[in-house]
């Protein structure tokens, strides 16, 4: 049996592990996962879509039947000609008639519009002093101050005709309704030529429509109404509010129809807003029977998966103690490896798989390490060496220094400024050549180990050419690689000045260009590159000037270093070197600029 299962599981760890991890874990998690979020998301839309905006859009449908047959009786009652004529001339009947003949009215609509529905409260005033309702009122009723209500005020001044009040102040006996607020239509009305002949205001106690309406609905869900400003005015369960945390999500929810979760009550919140009113309709379930089968599938879910998980942290500690023993035997072997100088290996005969590759490659890392160790040891002998060599090397240009140094105070001592100022000027080139421990100077410096150089030449040549310098003030302070003008000016007396009679110019040009580069340029008007290189056939020496510039500007710059010899145009004698490196602005130039 212990032989099958070994040929049946990979001889690799991380397969082995791999396998466990897909057939005890990955995939029972991902089939239970599957399994219940179909679960879940097909009972969260069931809930949602039965029992919040269906119902609130049925209850926003009814509310609006409500309104628009309120407004309807409102104009039955303009359009009725007994009425405006009671209105407009009152006293061609005696009061208690009038009285009479207007309650019939309200009466008969009340009939015919509100037999199954929540009566509409009716006020009309002519504009005599006269009023008639059709509901027993809270207070006495008193012309002057209903005349003087600011909706009626508005609807006059403004020429309006119909205005919705969406919580008017209760004006009837508490016998009638107890509703804190109600819901008003206030109206002017007028004749065939717009005139005024009287003023209605028509009411629905919309508290008792929306607990009256909701009394079949079920007892585990709530509704509200609670205007845009957050102010509560109808309820299904009395003395019941919503929680401010959840009025305020709603109020800043972007959406005007959706839901919130309201932690402080632990629901579901589903609200619904009425545009033509400036209300919220709302639906509060509580979670505990929204997702009542959805926390049992969680028991489920976790107590299975507790148990795979379980049987998988068993597995895995099974499996990692195989490798443990010889990763601790390992172990042991590498502080014995340091002890004994790396002269340590592992015996590979009793490892397979994996353990058996990591064995093979300690070991191999351990070979590589002592080769490296001895090479390293022969490099460092080597650089002993070397350095020693170039101690010795340094003597002789000392000594010869010092020789050009006397010269110059003889040549002094004797009046001889030509051989003092030459002997000067080597001995420059020659000091700076010296320092080995110095790559980069600034240009003014290689400007002057420029014009040393050149006194030299002047002198050799007897003054057969000229020399023009091109630069701003600014790049002075530019680093470039010491004696690298040196070659490329060289190379334009030699080449091209030297085969001239009559002698020539040179000129130096320094700039900076877009990509923020230094740009040198040498250029001649003498023999030309081509009949140059015609004229060196015969020389034993190749030239190593440019090439030796090459080399240093690569090892210093890489690829942001080059030098270059550019065609000139056609009839112009001559030849152009470029010189191109990057520009590196000196720290203390920068402080100067800065001051």
């Amino acid at each position: 049996m212990k032989s099958l299962l070994g040929a049946i599981l990979p001889q690799k760890l991380k397969y082995r592990l791999f396998t466990a991890f897909v057939l005890l874990i990955l995939l029972p998690f991902s089939v239970l996962n599957i399994y219940n979020y179909e679960k879940i998301e097909t009972l969260i839309q069931a809930k949602i879509s039965e029992q919040s905006h269906a119902q609130l859009e049925s209850l926003q449908r009814t509310l609006q039947d409500q309104m628009s047959t309120a407004f309807k009786t409102l104009i039955f009652l303009e359009q009725d000609s007994s009425v405006r004529s009671i209105l407009e001339v009152p006293e061609q009947n005696g009061l208690l008639d009038n009285i009479e003949q207007i309650e019939k009215k309200f009466k008969g609509l009340n009939n015919s519009f509100f037999l199954y529905n929540p009566p509409v409260y009716f006020t009309v005033l002519d504009l005599h002093g006269n009023v008639y309702t059709s509901y027993k009122p809270k207070e006495s009723l008193n012309y002057d101050e209903l005349r003087s209500n600011p909706r009626f005020q508005e609807s006059l001044r403004e020429g309006a005709t119909y205005r919705w009040v969406p919580h008017d102040d209760n004006y009837l006996f508490r016998d009638i309704s107890i509703s804190s607020s109600l819901l008003s239509l206030y109206a002017v009305m007028r004749d065939h030529n717009q005139q005024p002949y009287g003023l209605a205001r028509t009411s629905i106690d919309y508290s008792y429509w929306f607990q009256s309406i909701l009394s079949p609905a079920s007892a585990n869900q709530e509704y509200f109404i609670f205007t845009k400003e957050g102010q509560q005015v109808g309820q299904s369960v009395a003395n019941s509010t919503l929680s401010q945390s959840a009025v305020e999500k709603i109020k800043s929810n972007p959406s005007t129809n959706g839901y919130v979760i309201d932690q402080a009550s632990d629901a579901l919140i589903n609200f619904s807003y009425i545009d033509s009113l400036d209300w919220y309709m709302v639906n509060r379930v509580p979670l505990n029977i929204l997702y009542k089968e959805i926390h049992d599938l969680k028991q489920n879910y976790f107590l299975t998966f507790g148990l795979f998980t379980l049987a998988f942290i068993i597995i895995a500690f099974m499996i990692a103690f195989t490798f443990t023993r010889p990763l601790s035997h390992m172990q042991k072997k590498m502080r014995e490896a340091v002890r004994k100088d790396l002269k340590v290996r592992l015996p590979e005969k009793r490892y397979k798989g994996e353990i058996l590759e990591l064995t093979r490659s300690f070991n191999t890392i351990l070979e590589d390490m002592n080769d490296l160790i001895q090479r390293l040891k022969a490099e460092e002998r080597q650089k002993d060496a070397v350095h020693f060599q170039m101690l010795l090397a340094q003597m002789n240009p000392h000594f010869l220094l010092n020789t050009l140094n006397t010269m110059k105070w003889i040549a002094l001592r004797n009046d001889q400024t030509d051989i003092a100022e030459i002997t000067m000027s080597l001995g420059k080139l020659l000091e700076t050549s010296l320092n080995s421990d110095v790559d980069l100077i600034y240009l003014k410096d290689e400007i002057e180990l420029i014009r040393a150089f050149v006194y030299i030449q002047q002198t050799r040549y007897k003054n057969r050419f000229q020399i023009h310098y091109d630069y701003d003030n600014r790049d002075e302070y530019v680093l470039v690689p010491k004696l690298s003008l040196q070659p490329l000016v060289e190379n334009a007396i030699q080449h091209g000045i030297a085969h001239r009679p009559e002698g020539g110019t040179i000129r130096i040009g320094i700039r900076c260009n877009q990509q923020e580069s230094l740009v040198v340029e040498v250029q001649d008007n003498g023999a030309g590159f081509e009949q140059a290189k015609r004229l060196q056939t015969n020389r034993k020496r190749p030239g190593i000037g440019l090439d030796n510039v090459r080399q240093r500007l690569r090892l210093l710059f890489k690829d942001e270093g080059a030098v270059e010899i550019v065609p000139l145009a056609e009839g112009t004698e001559g030849t152009l070197v470029r010189m191109t490196l990057p520009y590196l602005l000196a720290t203390p130039y920068k402080k100067e600029l800065e001051a």
